[in-house]
Order: C-alpha cells, then structure tokens, then sequence
C-alpha cells in the first residue's frame, strides 16, 4: 500500500534526484558497465580486472563527497568523465509518475527544492534529457556546501539557506542511510524509493515508509 501523505502538514517538499524522480539505471549502467569497458580498454585490463578495480575504489569512499564529484573520478582515472556520461545522455529517464508529481506540487503551492549529492556537471546532463528546472525553486547540489546529505553540517547549511521548518518538510530519497540523517536532523516526514532502478528489483527501505509510482501519492491527496 502506498503512504498516504497529509499535505496540510507539509509547505517544503526536498527532493533527490538520481532514483527519486530520475531512474537510477543510467547511473548504474553508466558506473558499472559503461565506464569499466572504457577504463578496460584505455588501461589493457580484462573487463573483470577493471570491475574489481573500480568497485574497490568506489567502497572506498562511499558515502563521501568525492564520491559523487566527477572532477574527482576524472582525475583519478585520468578520463574525461563528463563528457563520457553525456554520451549516453539519452538513458537519462524519469521514474513513473514524477513528472506528474512534481506538477501537483507545484499546483499544490508547496516550496519545491532539489537536494542532491550529484556533482554540478552530472545535474547539468541530467538537464540535458530531462527537463524538470521548472517545478523547482531552486536547484541544489551538496557540493555548493562541502558536505553530503550523510552528513548533518548539510543540513544545518541546507536550513540557513532556505529557511524551512523541518517539522513541516517531506524529504523523499532512495537511500536509507540518507534518510536516516535526515531524521536525525529533525526532517518530520520521510519516504523511500522501493525501485530507484528500474530494471531491478525493489529495494527495502524500513525503517521508512516508501513509494513506487508517484501518481499514486496524487490520487491519495
């Protein structure tokens, strides 16, 4: 069943982007397939010699601000990484029902912010395929502030910036531990993305309500 969602309790709605309103699958592919080929081939690794090398260097930042930095990865990995990701710029989809959702939003009169750890040149290719600037009023990537939404000195900064009531936000992202912080910070409500990609399968999101289809948060208004 999905949450039913008082909107008289809610004036701010914060949303992620990358498996929230946008599939994950570009980026999945985009990380797990895509660039170890490439790396494989400009440094003459086998495919599963770069996969290893690749997740070993991702885990060992997770969950850090330079792990969502492209300049970062391009510089490590001596590619341009930007303009690998716009490459396939045509992967980049929204989830079912987001579209609709955030026009209700807008509709509904709620102060609308995307809040993501994407890095300024991944929101940008985002933007390239999926226009959604409109429905927000503002943009936001973590990295303005230096901090990840994991940790809680961004969402202190994040407050001071746009001067919302915690207690009166909805916050909705894909992962947990973010949603965690979140709480931890004093964000009220809180949902889940069940099926961030859409070519897999759901993900378990407890202890946090979470939602599918966006339209059907709409016809449960």
């Amino acid at each position: 069943m999905e949450p039913k969602i008082n909107w008289s309790e809610i004036d701010t709605v914060l949303l992620d982007m990358d498996g929230t309103i946008l599939d994950l699958g570009f980026d999945n592919y985009f990380w797990l397939e895509l660039l170890p080929k490439v790396y494989a081939e400009k440094n003459q690794l086998t495919l599963e010699q770069s996969k290893t090398f690749l997740a070993e260097s991702y885990g060992a930042i997770e969950g850090k601000l330079q792990w969502y930095c492209l300049d970062f990865w391009s510089e490590r990995l001596q590619l341009d990484i930007p303009e690998l990701k716009k490459s396939v710029k045509e992967r980049v989809a929204f989830r079912p029902g987001a579209v609709e959702f955030l026009q209700f939003l807008v509709d509904e009169e709620k102060s609308v912010y995307l809040v993501t750890n994407a890095h300024p040149k991944s929101l940008e290719i985002k933007l390239l395929n999926a226009s959604f600037h409109q429905y927000f009023c503002d943009l936001h990537s973590s990295h303005e502030f230096g901090y990840p939404k994991e940790e809680q000195e961004y969402w202190r900064m994040l407050k001071d910036k746009y001067q919302f009531n915690p207690q009166r936000a909805l916050f909705v992202d894909d992962n947990v531990r973010i949603l965690k912080s979140a709480r931890q910070f004093g964000i009220k409500h809180l949902l889940g993305i069940k099926q961030p990609d859409l070519s897999q399968g759901e993900i378990d999101c407890s202890p946090f309500q979470s939602i599918g289809d966006f339209t059907k948060i709409i016809q449960n208004a």
